[in-house]
This record gives C-alpha cells, sequence and structure tokens, in this order.
C-alpha cells in the first residue's frame, strides 16, 4: 500500500509503503475490500488501543496478577463506550468534566 503522509501541520510530506499479509486468495478480493479492511483496523486502533494507551495511561499499569488486568481492561472499554454513547468525542475531555459532576457521571449508568 502506498500512502502520502504529513505531520500533525500538514506539513513535511513523505511517501510511505506498507506491506500487508492477508489470508484472502487474490481472486476473491479486490483493492477496495482491501482498503477497506485495512482503514477499519486503524479506525480502531485509533478510537480504542490509542484513547486506552494514552488517556488511561494503561501501557504504565501496575496491575498485572489474575484475571485483574482483564478485567480493568473491560472497566476501561465499558467507560469509553459510555462516553462514546453519550456523545463525547473527546474521552479525556468528557472524563475531565464527569470528574466534576458526579450527577453526570451516575447518569452515564441509570442512576
Amino acid at each position: 500500500m502506498e500512502r502520502l503522509v504529513t505531520d500533525l501541520r500538514g506539513e513535511n510530506l513523505k511517501k510511505d509503503i506498507a506491506y500487508y499479509i492477508t489470508s484472502k486468495p487474490a481472486e476473491k478480493t479486490d483493492a477496495e475490500t482491501l482498503l477497506k479492511n485495512i482503514r477499519g483496523h486503524w479506525s480502531i486502533e485509533n478510537s480504542l488501543h490509542w484513547v486506552r494507551d494514552v488517556t488511561f495511561d494503561e501501557d504504565r499499569s501496575q496491575i498485572r496478577t489474575g484475571s485483574a488486568p482483564r478485567v480493568f481492561a473491560s472497566i476501561r472499554n465499558l467507560a469509553i463506550s459510555l462516553l462514546r454513547l453519550r456523545g463525547f468525542k473527546n474521552i479525556a475531555s468528557g472524563l475531565r468534566k464527569l470528574g466534576w459532576n458526579t450527577e453526570l457521571a451516575l447518569s452515564l449508568i441509570g442512576i
């Protein structure tokens, strides 16, 4: 896949080539389908994993034993989903807003 990449200011344009491996045979798919799959993957990465890594600082978590890491990841996913369902585009901003408004925070879970 060939793509043009810039920095956040839209400057320093460069061409980037990425290689992908798929289990789909070439005769059963086309470039448009592959592009949708790649974009779908990155939309998940950008909307969920990045939020967990940056907003919740999950990579530095000290929770490592038993089922606790899975439980806390599920709680983080639940929080992100509730905020998105409530219309928050920026999860960090939504968390700050809920931190100052207990009633709004409780309303997310129906209390």
